[in-house]
């Protein structure tokens, strides 16, 4: 159930980055909500996740699916340029977090 709740707070930083991006210094109220709410649930599964996983683990797993995802969404939506070496980096990444998995 860890891994479970790990993989949703690694998504839920993906949305909180994504949303502080767009939220112009907390000027906007939309997204500067969606960064509050997003970064609170993050937190707490990280934290709940962190009871029964090392912490090295969980918090590099928890990084990577939130860097991945953001960086995927920014270049699906045209904000980043979709190059073949960074696929190639983010796929790295995905690889790290498997194998963190297949270790533990």
């Amino acid at each position: 159930m860890a891994w479970v709740v790990l993989v949703v707070s690694g998504v839920l930083e993906a949305v909180w980055a994504t949303a502080l991006g767009k939220a112009a210094g907390f000027t906007r109220l939309y997204p500067s909500l969606v960064f509050f709410v997003g970064l609170l649930l993050s937190m707490v599964g990280l934290a709940y996740a962190m009871r029964t996983l090392p912490t090295g683990t969980a918090y590099a797993v928890w990084v990577g699916i939130g860097a991945v995802l953001t960086v995927a969404y920014a270049m699906a939506t045209a904000e980043e340029p979709v190059t073949a070496l960074k696929v190639v980096l983010l796929a790295g990444i995905v690889s790290c977090v498997v194998g963190l998995k297949a270790l533990h």
